[in-house]
């Protein structure tokens, strides 16, 4: 989905955000490179939702930049940031509920194509897109009538049809049972292999130590480690904050 011109970086440096006397990010700093996964993991509450905020512009911060490519886009707009490359899903499923598969894909399909300058057809663009997510047997149901599961990979489908570099994903599997997981999995190393760089949320602790490069932990609005899943999983202040007694 991403050719190998058009791979973006996001850089998240000394993000603060408060809420009257409440801080809820404090100097937050995060790195998603290309061909990457970059995990963001942390108890409930800790911030992961407010920073996808920043990012995505719908929160501005008191403190702090967010770039991509090098380019400062803490002033920018949600929608001046979707069309530089910037994509995301929602803890809260956000879908278009009285329209079908194919229907949710294709809004965001025709709306790329309203201002983007490539010569792709949506429609034949959105029906690669459902094969991709494997919804071909549900592609004229409406999104009302799917488990959860299958709403969350509509909303990936959504995103993809924007053609993202930088693609934020908001606890994607929530919903899934193992085998929808393992695939999803495999499409997530698929899209980071072709030059994405994708920030993963999600409280499936297997899922983020199995196809995440580096992983971010946040806790009380601060970034408490970094590293691979590796070192995370044998972190004493991780294992104390987030992940218990024992690793996964």
């Amino acid at each position: 989905m991403t050719s190998a011109d058009d791979k973006a970086s996001l850089s998240v440096q000394g993000v603060t955000v408060r809420f009257g006397g409440n801080i809820a990010l404090d100097d937050v700093t995060l790195a998603a490179n290309p061909g990457c996964v970059t995990g963001l993991i942390g108890p409930n509450g800790a911030g992961k939702t407010t920073l996808f905020n920043v990012i995505t512009g719908l929160l501005a911060p008191n403190a702090g930049i967010v770039t991509m490519n090098d380019r400062d886009m803490t002033k920018l707009g949600p929608t001046r940031r979707a069309r530089l490359g910037l994509a995301r899903t929602f803890q809260r499923l956000e879908l278009f509920s009285l329209l079908s598969v194919r229907e949710n894909i294709r809004v965001a399909a025709d709306i790329r194509k309203g201002w983007s300058r490539d010569k792709d057809n949506p429609a034949e663009a959105v029906e690669k897109i459902i094969d991709r997510i494997g919804l071909r047997d549900v592609a004229d149901a409406r999104v009302d009538s799917l488990p959860t599961g299958q709403c969350r990979l509509v909303e990936l489908g959504r995103c993809l049809a924007t053609k993202p570099q930088v693609l934020l994903l908001d606890e994607p599997a929530s919903g899934q049972d193992e085998t929808e997981t393992a695939q999803f999995a495999v499409l997530l190393r698929e899209l980071a292999a072709e030059g994405m760089a994708v920030v993963l949320v999600e409280h499936d602790v297997r899922l983020v130590m199995d196809v995440c490069h580096t992983v971010n932990v946040l806790d009380f609005g601060r970034i408490i480690a970094v590293g691979t899943p590796e070192q995370i999983q044998q972190d004493p202040a991780v294992l104390a904050a987030y992940l218990g007694s024992t690793a996964p």
